[in-house]
């Protein structure tokens, strides 16, 4: 009889930490109701993130931004998590870039072709470096930058004339 109570115990606090670490996990479904939002306002729809993926709770709320047309970021700053959510569009609808959301009237700070002076910041280090546009941008907008060969793409935030942050 002992023997079963002390079995059933064991069980009992054996649920306890699974419970404690089901919670400490991130909610995904108000992750994706704010990425369908952010989809909404660019004229698409995000895909629903994977549910399989089990990242710690965001102490505050996440950050959702737009890396292109057709993705979003999520980030956690303090815990230090990202991720990527693909965007579609309506079907038969031409998706959705920076060249065609944005006015007429603004300037674009880099023209193609132009040489960019690329920036990598961290809290231990930066990096410098020169890369061609592949498209205009203006300031805010993410760009298509070509790197030394003509295979290597990058995307980058336009910072001002002439200067960009690399994407994460």
């Amino acid at each position: 009889m002992q023997g079963k109570t002390m079995a059933g115990l064991a069980l009992a606090l054996a649920a306890i930490p699974a419970a404690g670490a089901q919670q400490a996990t991130e909610d995904w479904q108000t992750i994706d109701t704010l990425t369908a939002m952010v989809a909404n306002a660019m004229g698409r729809s995000a895909a629903p993130i994977d549910r399989r993926i089990k990242l710690a709770r965001c102490p505050e709320q996440a950050s959702i931004t737009a890396i292109d047309g057709q993705t979003l970021a999520v980030r956690c700053p303090s815990l230090g998590w990202r991720l990527r959510v693909p965007m579609t569009g309506p079907a038969g609808a031409m998706p959705v870039t920076a060249q065609s959301a944005r006015p007429a009237a603004a300037a674009p700070a880099i023209r193609r072709g132009d040489h960019v002076r690329v920036s990598i910041d961290t809290e231990s280090f930066s990096i410098a470096y020169t890369a061609a546009a592949a498209e205009d941008g203006r300031v805010g907008e993410a760009i298509a930058l070509r790197g030394t060969d003509a295979k290597s793409m990058l995307s980058a935030v336009v910072t001002g004339p002439g200067r960009a942050r690399l994407a994460d």
